[in-house]
């Protein structure tokens, strides 16, 4: 099957899954996704169509929730636009009963893009367009509404701010690049839909959770303190980072390769002035610096040339003891940089040693019979610390995210 018929097969798949595959049967839809993932794995990186197929298989065990888009033409007017020019979107399901006045705002992720090249592409897709983005969203994880699949969330006002800008929501220029014709004005967009949202009741908010996944879980990071700024002194306000604390280490071939990319996506974005003041004292590149998974951090494919590590990047199950050894050196520089963190009683984690980037919109790694625990699910962990059940620590006793997230 060639790499032209998998990637329209995919975007096929990606438009019709969540209508088609819920009314097929399950064994059908098990082995048309076994079959697609098999063939994917083996040509390219097709994340996104393996969790669109991912969540056709959430729809067979419950009641799908497809959200509409709301795209913020008025933000068109103060500059805050996508790569392409087109509006800032999101979708919002409204709160009702003991949630009426929680929100959850959940920055969607998608990684960066670092020059004119790259965010030329991305202008022509989902993630630098609103006029390529789905008319509808379908909710899961932490952003379901079914009591049974989300019980501490479900009934909160929940929003999912689309990512269309490439820098995390940090980017400001003024003039439309030349070269590429894309604007860079990711804070703009920030700013746009908070006020967006304050008006449609966010500014009533008694309870907030700002959540993201990879890109957005460092703009989750980053947009915090803003976050906090715009909601009423009284309310209880936190910040989740799914996927979005990324450590500064070197490759295996010993380059600092992640810090050279975001040095660029700083530059490109110009950036510098929007990350946090805190900062203020380290290179711009370093601020948010970030390294993702094994394929992006350790052994991208400038360090491996010879592609020693394309299996094991595959597949954890691939990998040499050497390999092992080396991503297991790289776990103990995870743990060793958090340790700074410990001792800050407003601050908590959740970790768990699970292969997977991202696991708040991933029903099955959200709230499920094999979701990944700590003597609880990381939905449950999200609820205690919400509303500062237990105090946050280094995963050195059972916790839940509900407990990390809620410590006053």
């Amino acid at each position: 099957m060639s790499i032209v018929t998998l990637k329209n097969l995919a975007k096929v798949l990606h438009s019709v899954v969540p209508y088609v595959l819920y009314r097929i049967s399950k064994k059908l839809v098990m082995s048309l996704y076994l079959f697609i993932h098999l063939q994917m794995l083996k040509i390219a990186k097709f994340h996104a169509w393996t969790c669109a197929l991912l969540t056709a298989l959430a729809l067979l065990k419950s009641d799908a929730e497809f959200v509409n888009i709301t795209k913020v033409y008025s933000a068109v007017a103060q500059g805050a636009v996508c790569l392409d020019g087109s509006p800032p979107a999101y979708h919002l399901s409204s709160g009702w009963g003991s949630g009426l006045r929680s929100w959850v705002v959940h920055l969607e992720g998608g990684g960066w893009c670092r020059n004119q090249t790259t965010c030329g592409y991305r202008k022509d897709s989902a993630l630098g367009s609103s006029n390529k983005m789905d008319a509808q969203s379908y909710f899961s994880g932490i952003l379901s509404n079914d009591q049974a699949l989300n019980p501490d969330f479900y009934n909160w006002n929940r929003v999912k701010i689309r990512y269309c800008d490439g820098s995390s929501f940090t980017g400001d220029v003024e003039e439309r690049d030349p070269v590429s014709h894309v604007y860079y004005r990711g804070a703009r967009i920030w700013l746009a839909v908070m006020q967006e949202l304050l008006a449609r009741g966010m500014r009533e908010a008694e309870t907030a959770l700002l959540t993201g996944s990879s890109a957005g879980g460092l703009a989750s990071i980053l947009h915090c303190d803003s976050f906090r700024g715009f909601l009423p002194s009284s309310a209880k306000v936190k910040c989740l980072s799914d996927a979005g604390y990324f450590v500064h280490t070197k490759d295996i071939a010993g380059e600092e390769t992640i810090k050279a990319y975001y040095n660029d996506v700083v530059t490109t974005h110009g950036s510098a002035k929007n990350l946090p003041g805190c900062n203020s004292a380290m290179e711009p590149a370093m601020a948010s610096s970030f390294e993702v998974i094994v394929s992006n951090i350790l052994v991208p494919d400038t360090a491996d040339p010879n592609g020693t590590w394309k299996d094991c990047k595959l597949h954890i199950s691939q990998c040499s003891p050497t390999q092992l050894k080396v991503l297991q050196e790289y776990r103990g520089n995870f743990l060793n940089a958090l340790k700074a963190l410990d001792e800050l009683r407003s601050m908590g984690m959740f970790i768990n040693s699970c292969f997977i980037h991202g696991q708040t919109e991933w029903q099955e790694a959200w709230f499920g019979a094999n979701s990944p625990t700590l003597n609880n699910t990381i939905g449950s962990t999200t609820e205690e610390a919400l509303y500062g059940s237990i105090a946050p620590t280094l995963a050195t006793r059972p916790v839940s995210i509900y407990d990390l997230l809620m410590v006053s």
